[in-house]
């Protein structure tokens, strides 16, 4: 009994002691922690906060009646959702859009932050990157009407070189089968750029000591960045790839739209999309908020299983 007590005191101080050396902390961090709260009071409102109106998902909402007043359907409107002929459809291009994401655009950032790396001349690295970070400030209106410019068949340039040339002219803008292409050439032109910055960050961290000894057995550069730089940042980009995972059914509604037609529909149709149609254009508030907890769930469960897959290959994970 008293070996009862004396455990239950023990952790009684246990748990004292550690609230202390908490305040502590944060009584010695405070400045690092008002850096922070900015940061956390953007996400608890735009974030969390509007979590709450996924319940509505559950319901057939009617906004002059709000969340009290209307009616339960409960799981009516994901039936709907993946017995509609549109869904695999939809879901199919959103998996092919998103795998052109991963095996063609995420490696290009660590080759060119490689490249970029072996440049020595510092002005010159400073253009390339400034030329390159450049893309990232446009918006996507103005990505794809430089595109739209450029590919019309009415004048574009691309099209009246390849007249030039003794070719026929494309119509890449209503042709279903360059809207990927297209789509993934502008993810790269826009982002491949920004992407560098933190991969670079990450070689600035590689002890120059292991090139000095790479350099006297001989090693070349190429291998220098095959057994060295890679591997220094390996962690890194497997935290990236499992953020990029997470992202899966979350393309950016933006981009997919000012390249959507009547002529690619068929593959260029994505959830961001579908959602805007159904929720703001048609008024079908509970279905499309529906598919969006989908989208949430899909992306939850793939980081969680990617991090796990991480951890169990001696990463460290996000978590």
């Amino acid at each position: 009994m008293e070996s009862t007590v004396s455990q239950k005191e023990q952790l009684r101080l246990d748990k004292k002691k550690r609230r202390q050396e908490l305040f502590r902390s944060i009584k010695k961090n405070k400045l690092l922690y008002l850096m922070i709260l900015p940061g956390m009071i953007y996400f608890i409102i735009y974030k969390y906060l509007p979590m709450t109106g996924l319940i509505i998902s559950f319901q057939d909402y009617k906004p002059y009646l709000g969340i009290s007043g209307s009616e339960w359907v409960w799981f009516k409107h994901f039936e709907r959702l993946f017995t509609s002929a549109e869904f695999w459809m939809i879901f199919r291009n959103t998996l092919i859009l998103f795998a052109l994401q991963i095996l063609v655009f995420f490696p290009i950032p660590i080759v060119l932050s490689l490249m970029l790396n072996e440049i020595r001349h510092s002005l010159y690295k400073r253009g390339i990157q400034t030329l390159i970070y450049i893309p990232h400030f446009m918006s996507w209106v103005v990505i794809v009407s430089i595109s739209y410019v450029m590919l019309t068949l009415d004048g574009g340039i691309v099209n009246s070189l390849l007249q030039y040339l003794g070719f026929e002219k494309i119509n890449f803008l209503m042709n279903e089968d360059w809207f990927r292409p297209m789509y993934i050439l502008q993810v790269i032109w826009r982002e491949a750029g920004w992407g560098t910055i933190i991969f670079l960050a990450a070689i600035t961290g590689v002890d120059p000591q292991l090139y000095e000894a790479a350099k006297m057995d001989g090693a070349n550069r190429f291998r220098q960045i095959w057994h060295i730089t890679l591997p220094a940042i390996r962690s890194v980009i497997i935290i990236l790839l499992i953020l990029k995972i997470g992202d899966v059914l979350e393309l950016g509604f933006e981009h997919v739209y000012l390249l959507l037609n009547a002529s690619n529909r068929s593959v260029g149709e994505i959830f961001d999309t579908y959602v805007y149609v159904a929720g703001l254009q048609q008024g079908q508030f509970s279905y499309s908020t529906a598919v969006g907890f989908f989208k949430g769930i899909v992306g939850l469960i793939l980081v969680v299983f990617a991090n796990r897959l991480a951890k169990r290959f001696g990463e460290e994970g996000i978590y």
